[in-house]
């Protein structure tokens, strides 16, 4: 397969009409994918639709959308529609999401997350190809059929952060998503006794990559608190542990439990820190996108943290742009 380079969008502090201009300039530096979130600022469909008709080209993904906090009637309409915007684009991203997103944000039961997505994974599979759905043990939409079904389906791309989850994408996906792990892991994934499906499966593999631009103490400072903020979630945790993290990551987690972040913050070890945040040059994180894609990584998505000491939208897209000169052609 080939690599694929993308980058995570919409800004923050850019309104969501004033993409236009860096997307094009992401776009000829050759990224060739758009991610969105779907988390606490705009959904993820919104923004993909405006880059669609922005580049004909881009390819375009929410990564992801929670099973629990939208319906499977709704997910499939969401999908037809992206996949009717932009035909052969599209990689509908979906997970079981956090918790904390599902219950406490939601108000959703966060309830056998495993069956919920491979039962969410095989409806959509079905009516997308105009199918009449079948009831499931934990989709109850008998009888949904979609009016205008996508003469093109998306690519389905489950969230994967356990063995289970990875075995369900190679075995049932178009393609597997990763977040918060190092170049390393990612040979750890394809190579893991429990899932060697992986790696013999046709399956595309995607992965977040969290970028801070620069270093020093601001930067690290940065990434610390990206990294206390989301390893402490249950889902997250347990990924980390299961990719034989957890010792190192316990003082974090203990700090963070008894209510003190700025502890939490610090207790984070150095190395977690270099292994799961790029920073640096825009050449020193050239070479550490590389690694990963060395490692067996398809599609490497950018997202850039924001810092103590923040840059502007165009300091950021220069950044990137750099960065992308910086990879091996």
């Amino acid at each position: 397969m080939s690599r694929r380079l993308g980058v995570t969008l919409p800004f923050d502090d850019v309104a969501l009409a004033d993409h236009r201009p860096l997307l094009r300039q992401l776009v000829a530096a050759g990224y060739t994918e758009a991610w969105t979130g779907e988390v606490a600022a705009l959904d993820g469909y919104t923004p993909l639709a405006l880059f669609a008709g922005w580049e004909p080209d881009l390819g375009l993904s929410c990564a992801v959308s929670s099973v629990f906090t939208r319906g499977p009637g709704v997910l499939a309409m969401t999908a037809a529609a992206m996949a009717e915007v932009a035909p052969g684009r599209v990689r509908f991203g979906i997970g079981s999401g956090s918790d904390v997103i599902v219950s406490s944000w939601n108000g959703v039961p966060f309830e056998r997350p495993y069956q919920k997505v491979a039962d969410t994974l095989r409806f959509l599979r079905e009516v997308l190809a105009g199918e009449r759905a079948t009831d499931r043990e934990t989709v109850h939409a008998e009888g949904f059929k979609l009016l205008r079904p996508p003469a093109v389906p998306p690519q389905l791309i489950v969230a994967a952060l356990g063995p289970r989850m990875q075995e369900l994408a190679a075995a049932e996906a178009d393609g597997v998503c990763l977040n918060f792990l190092s170049a390393n892991d990612v040979a750890t994934v394809r190579t893991r006794a429990q899932v060697p499906r992986i790696v013999d499966a046709p399956l595309e593999i995607s992965g977040r990559i969290f970028v801070v631009p620069g270093d020093g103490a601001a930067v690290e400072t940065a990434a610390r608190r990206h990294i206390a903020g989301y390893l402490t979630v249950p889902v997250y945790a347990q990924f980390q542990n299961w990719l034989g993290r957890g010792p190192e990551l316990a003082d974090m987690q203990a700090a963070w439990a008894a209510g003190d972040r700025r502890a939490a913050t610090r207790a984070v070890p150095q190395h977690v820190v270099r292994d799961l945040v790029v920073s640096g040059s825009p050449q020193e994180c050239a070479d550490r996108v590389e690694a990963y894609f060395d490692a067996g990584l398809d599609a490497a998505t950018l997202y850039v943290l924001p810092s103590a000491e923040p840059l502007s939208p165009e300091q950021r897209v220069r950044f990137l742009v750099d960065l992308a000169a910086a990879l091996p052609s």
